[in-house]
Formats: structure tokens, C-alpha cells, sequence
């Protein structure tokens, strides 16, 4: 099949989650012998208009212009309270859905005959629920979080109003957690139209047998960490609703019992500022390593390596594929564990197929139990992250995830069935 495929981000522009997702998910759809075009921002013109991938991906970047002084004028005061920044944004975003949408209806499929959209969040909506009206195909709609969710009790209603209104247009809803989709069903979201699809990881490069216990002492020795203390290793965005306050915060417990411990904390946000002063007034400058970058995923890959538990205390989590990428390389994770929590289906706290532990992420002391209970034991922390690895490999690979979402899609087009997605 032929899929027409609106998201904001792509590669070589990777800024989080979803761009590895579609990264992941378009290779494994064209290397299963379908054909994907994907429209998707061009960031300051900075990328060619269109290109083929060697993987045989099309992606058209169309160049877009800036209509931020006219984009207040359709939007009214509700807009204007955002201030400059956000008006360019929103303004970015109309027109990258708008003109990618013209382009496929009246250049691209011209020339191929596509059987569905699909479109990822709000953020590339508008250009799914375009192209459906004026190609008559199905619309499928990833939603990968919500405003609600995201915004923790103060969302955009703008923003509200194009999630809904691309949920009644699309034929079926694809979330990533079933966390996500109770979420969705309290927010009413059409329920019947919601479909469930865990994200993934390359196991094949996230795998610790990779590495040289050589290398994970390199990239330790980097970060001032000695063989006999311990590594604490969080990476994301550096925002309340991820947590890394409160992972700070529960330090001063942790070195109680662990003096040598160190947390390595890497990531961009608006608490950088705050994580600052949070370390100095509570005297921990030589336990907690703050480093406010994007890092490549090479380096990644490394830091989880070098880690002795990674800890994503996150009070919104939909799903989190950084959390799939510690449990490839096998390390204990410690994850939020209340509210909507993708994180929560994949760390398995008890049983035969104990990996990691849920802890309160508005609670410091219970953070820090979750930690210590990984510390505490080297041996039984080892059999965690085998846990982890194994829970990955049996349902967390992008193949998989990648035959799910091809059937559904397949589900919409007349003379299709599930044999075509084997």
C-alpha cells in the first residue's frame, strides 16, 4: 500500500520521541514492501524540498514563510496572550500542515495513487484532516499525548480544539499505551475508533553485549565516577512534568546510604535555571552532574551502559521510549507510576519478570526507595535489566509495532486484509 504520512518532525531533525518513532516505523514499513511519502517542517529551510531516503522513504520538506503578523488576525485574543515566540510557532505550524497538504493533493498524488493518511498529533492534524477532505481516503490520527496531559491543568484551548476536531475526522486513533487510551476516554475522545500500539526499540543496537566492560568504565571515568560508587542517570526534557526536581530532590536521602552515589541529569528545558539553584542550596555540586545538551544517540547508548539504574520519575509519561531504550541495555528502571503512565506497561515491579520499580514521582523519599532498592543488591539489580531486556524482546521491537499499525491501516482499505501485512 501507498501511505501518505503528515509529522512535524523527521530526521535529520530528531527532536524527541516522535521523531524516532517515525524514523523506526517508516523504515519498517518500506522494508515490509510498502511505499511511504512523508510530509513533514522543513526548519528554516534548512533541508532540501524533497528527497529520497536510501531506505526508500520519499520526504518532502516544502519551504514555508512567516505569517506571524497575519496568524493573530484568524485567532483573536486567544492567540495573541502567547506572547511572540509562540506566535511564530503556531504560525510555523499552519502553514507547514497547509502547504505539505497542497502539495500532496495537487503535485504528489497526481503522480501516485496513496490508500490513507495518517497524521501525528495536532501538530501535523490539520494537514491529515486537508488531505482527507480533498482525496476522499481514510484518515488514520496518532496521538501520541494530549494537551490536557501535557500542559498538567493549564492547556491551550486551541490546541484542545484541533485534537478533537482531528479525532471526529479520523476513521481510527492510534495511542500509544492503554494508559493513553483511558486517558483519551475521560477527555471524550470517540472510544470505539481507538486502537492501541506500544512504541519500541532497536534491540539490535541497544544491547549491552555490544560493549566492553572497558567502555563502560571510560564513559564513567568521564563523568568522575569511580568503581566504588554509584551511577544515577536520568536523560529528557527538563520539565516539572518529567520530573528531574524531584529526583534531585531525593538525593540528600539516597547518599545517606549510598555517600559516593552520583545523578548524571542530561536534557534541555525550562528548569535548567531551577536544577541550578536546587543543587547548590542543597550542597550537592559534587553528587549531581547537570549537562543541559542534546546528546547524539551514540553517547546515549553509552550513558545507559555506564548507568547502575536509570530513573524516569515523570507525572505524565504516555508511553517513553527512553525507558525501552534502558531496558534494552539492560538497566534497572525506576518510573512514575501514577496518573497516565505508558511507563507503568513496560516495568514490570514484581514478579517473574521483575525489571525495574513504580514510584510516586510527587514523593522524593519514595523516589528514592526505588533507587535504593536498585543499589542496594549489584547481583539482583543485574537480574532486573536481563528482565527488562527479555520483557523488550518479546514486545517491545519496532517490527512489531510496525506489523500492528500496517494491519489497521490495511483494516481501511477495501480489498485489503491482515495476510497483505504479513
Amino acid at each position: 500500500m501507498r501511505i501518505a504520512y503528515f509529522v512535524w518532525e523527521f530526521p535529520p531533525k530528531i527532536l524527541g520521541g516522535l521523531g524516532t518513532y517515525a524514523m523506526e516505523v517508516t523504515d519498517q514499513l518500506q522494508r515490509m514492501g510498502h511505499d511511504v511519502v512523508v510530509f513533514t517542517l522543513n526548519y528554516e529551510g534548512e533541508f532540501k524540498t524533497r528527497e529520497v531516503f536510501p531506505n526508500g522513504v520519499e520526504v518532502h520538506r516544502p519551504k514555508i514563510t512567516d505569517c506571524s503578523t497575519v496568524t493573530p488576525l484568524f485567532f483573536g485574543e486567544g492567540i495573541r496572550k502567547w506572547g511572540a515566540g509562540a506566535i511564530r510557532f503556531f504560525s510555523d505550524l499552519l502553514c507547514y500542515n497547509v502547504i505539505t497538504a497542497t502539495k500532496l493533493v495537487h503535485s504528489v498524488a497526481e503522480k501516485k495513487k496513496f490508500d490513507v493518511i495518517v497524521a501525528h498529533d495536532w501538530l501535523s492534524a490539520i494537514g491529515g484532516m486537508i488531505a482527507k477532505r480533498e482525496l476522499g481516503l481514510p484518515y488514520v490520527l496518532h496521538i501520541h499525548s494530549t494537551e490536557h496531559g501535557r500542559s498538567q491543568g493549564k492547556p491551550s484551548g486551541v490546541i484542545q480544539d484541533i485534537e478533537m476536531a482531528a479525532a471526529e475526522e479520523a476513521d481510527l486513533i492510534v495511542t500509544v499505551s492503554y494508559a493513553m487510551r483511558d486517558e483519551l476516554g475521560g477527555l471524550d475522545f470517540p472510544g470505539e475508533k481507538v486502537r492501541v500500539i506500544w512504541n519500541a526499540v532497536d534491540a539490535s543496537k541497544y544491547d549491552p553485549a555490544r560493549f566492553s566492560d572497558g567502555e563502560r568504565v571510560e564513559v564513567r571515568r568521564r563523568l568522575g565516577v569511580e568503581d566504588d560508587e554509584q551511577l544515577i542517570f536520568f536523560i529528557g526534557r527538563l520539565s516539572t512534568v518529567k520530573g528531574p526536581d524531584a529526583l534531585v530532590r531525593a538525593m540528600p536521602t539516597l547518599l545517606r546510604e549510598f555517600p559516593g552515589a552520583k545523578l548524571n541529569i542530561v536534557g534541555l528545558g525550562e528548569q535548567q535555571r531551577d536544577l541550578e539553584m536546587l543543587v547548590k542550596r542543597q550542597g550537592l555540586d559534587e553528587h549531581v552532574i547537570l549537562e543541559y545538551k542534546f546528546i547524539p544517540e551514540s553517547e546515549r547508548i553509552l550513558r545507559y551502559l555506564a548507568a547502575d539504574v536509570v530513573v524516569f520519575p515523570s507525572k505524565y509519561e504516555p508511553f517513553g521510549i527512553v525507558c525501552t531504550e534502558a531496558m534494552a541495555m539492560e538497566r534497572p528502571v525506576v518510573v512514575g507510576g501514577t496518573g497516565t503512565s505508558g511507563l507503568r506497561e513496560q516495568i514490570m515491579p514484581s514478579g517473574p519478570n521483575h525489571c525495574g520499580f513504580h514510584i510516586n514521582p510527587h514523593d522524593p523519599s519514595d523516589i528514592a526507595w526505588g533507587v535504593g532498592e536498585c543499589l542496594r543488591d549489584p547481583e539482583r539489580a543485574r537480574e532486573l535489566g536481563k528482565n527488562g531486556r527479555k520483557r523488550v524482546l518479546q514486545y517491545f521491537t519496532w517490527e512489531q509495532a510496525a506489523k500492528d499499525t500496517l494491519e489497521l491501516y490495511l483494516s481501511l482499505v477495501p480489498g485489503n486484509d491482515k495476510k497483505d501485512a504479513e
